[in-house]
């Protein structure tokens, strides 16, 4: 065979084989891979967020009028018994994980009374007989009381002989509680209660009225 026609068949079978593959790259190309799944699938958390259910209005909760657990009912039906609108009601769980409504998000109830001996001061012992001029008797502390923590299990005695508003600002004074939440303490016959944003006061251990609003910095301005 020539050597010409030698050199054009291979230049022609390279010709070939570069041709074949173009086409196959082209054809190949025209197919979509499929996509490789997103990280988070592969593994790690995957969230889903959902609108939060609303309350049911017929739904009975775990209701507290004036700190103390009344029974079941409903949002409704417990705002009546505060006396209070429904949208005035606090909801949240409570210690148990059960959802209970109460009107000042106080939902831990004022615990037992502390022991008589942690409430009256002990008098002085008797003074001596001195021959200098009698003095004028001391004006009774007519504000001063023991000021008691409740620590959650018993009474601690913080002060003694302080007017209401020291007790209040030894008591709570830079101490914020979350909603549900309730810190007590005891001033003399007052029961105190701190919940988010205010202090209660109850003569009764039982029924709770505003003595002072909290500011932001978990301080009481307007009590000196």
């Amino acid at each position: 065979m020539p050597k010409d026609n030698r050199i054009l068949i291979a230049i022609g079978a390279a010709a070939a084989v570069v041709i074949a593959v173009i086409i196959g790259l082209l054809v190949s190309g025209g197919k979509d891979e499929p996509a490789a799944p997103p990280p988070a699938a592969q593994g790690g958390l995957t969230v889903a967020v959902a609108d939060a259910p609303g309350l049911d209005s017929t739904r009975e909760l775990r209701c507290y009028v004036d700190g103390q657990f009344v029974g079941m009912a409903t949002l409704t039906d417990c705002a009546r018994r505060n006396g209070l609108a429904t949208d005035a009601l606090d909801v949240g769980v409570d210690a148990t994980g059960a959802l209970v409504a109460a009107p000042t998000a106080s939902l831990t109830p004022p615990p037992s009374l502390p022991p008589v001996e942690l409430t009256e001061t002990k008098p002085d012992a008797t003074p001596i007989e001195s021959t200098q001029p009698a003095q004028p008797a001391a004006q009774p502390a007519s504000s001063g009381g023991a000021c008691l923590r409740y620590t959650g299990s018993d009474w601690r005695t913080v002060s003694t002989g302080v007017s209401l508003n020291q007790c209040v600002q030894e008591l709570y004074s830079g101490t914020c509680v979350r909603p549900g939440e309730a810190l007590y303490g005891r001033w003399g016959e007052t029961t105190l209660r701190l919940v988010p944003r205010r202090v209660e006061q109850s003569p009764d251990n039982n029924r709770f009225r505003l003595l002072a609003d909290q500011d932001r910095r978990c301080q009481f301005p307007d009590l000196r």
